[in-house]
């Protein structure tokens, strides 16, 4: 007994037929078409490939191997390429583009423009759509999060305290000024940590990773550098912070906290300009 296929994200189906015009993957029931131009040469009656299943303009469904720019129940950044009566057509990597009916729209959607939409499956019709409305799909009165976890980060919006970020497609957090060092756009994509649950759910978030992990990522990265320098780097605790950011991809504080690390370790010594690798 197979699973059953899930519209609007990558499923991994058994090859069951070869037409003319394609191959018909295996779905318990009549079979999914993936047209010829999708399918790779060597592809044989048998074998499993990953697909993108979505529905084509006469309601069937069809498999793709083209990368959908999001899934199901992600949210994610998209160029609208079109707009009608009915709604707008967003850009999603694939042959058809992606529907967001006038009623999902905040403000009307107009060609050319970026929007944050969410993806979601029709009760209707069983197709993908998108939704602009995204506040009443984000929630933090029931948490899955912890405080120290890894999270994937998406910017949703500036405030006065610094970003709006959404957490796992799921809640929001803020990530406080003082914990930027780069530039962010709506719609970056972004790991990071939670670093604060308050009593009332709200979320305070870091960029990069918690505690000693960090460290030991951040250590490896910069004995990495320093052997693509020739040993050496013109970086020390007195440098720009966003100079230290820009090559090292990370804050003044935890770059001295890790090289201080490393000089303990005997792995990295202090010059009067910079940092040096010990070679033992």
């Amino acid at each position: 007994m197979m699973n059953t296929v899930q519209v609007g994200q990558y499923n991994t189906l058994k090859v069951t037929r070869k037409v003319d015009f394609g191959f018909y993957l295996e779905d318990g029931a009549e079979g999914i078409l993936l047209p010829k131009r999708f399918a790779p040469g060597k592809l044989r009656i048998g074998e499993e490939i990953e697909v993108f299943i979505y529905h084509d303009s006469d309601n069937r469904l069809i498999a793709t191997t083209q990368k959908a720019k999001a899934t199901v129940g992600e949210i994610v950044k998209m160029k609208v390429v079109s707009v009608t009566g009915l709604g707008a057509f967003l850009d999603w990597g694939l042959m058809k583009d992606l529907f967001v009916p006038k009623s999902k729209q905040i403000g009307g959607m107009h060609e050319g423009a970026e929007y944050l939409v969410k993806l979601y499956i029709d009760e209707q019709t069983g197709r993908v759509a998108a939704t602009e409305k995204l506040e009443s799909l984000l929630s933090n009165e029931d948490l899955t999060v912890k405080e120290k976890d890894i999270v994937d980060l998406l910017v949703y919006r500036q405030s006065e305290l610094g970003y709006v970020m959404i957490i796992n497609n799921k809640h929001t957090g803020l990530l406080h000024s003082n914990e930027i060092y780069t530039t962010l756009h709506i719609g970056d994509k972004l790991q990071g940590f939670i670093k604060t649950i308050r009593p009332d759910n709200k979320i305070d978030v870091v960029l990069g990773k918690p505690g000693y992990q960090k460290v030991e990522d951040e250590a490896g990265k910069i004995l990495r550098l320093l052997e693509e320098n020739n040993g050496y780097l013109p970086y020390h605790d007195k440098s720009d912070p966003q100079e230290i950011y820009d090559f090292f991809g990370m804050s003044k504080k935890t770059f001295k906290m890790t090289t201080g690390n490393l000089y303990k370790q005997q792995k990295i010594a202090f010059t009067k300009t910079g940092i040096q690798i010990i070679n033992n």
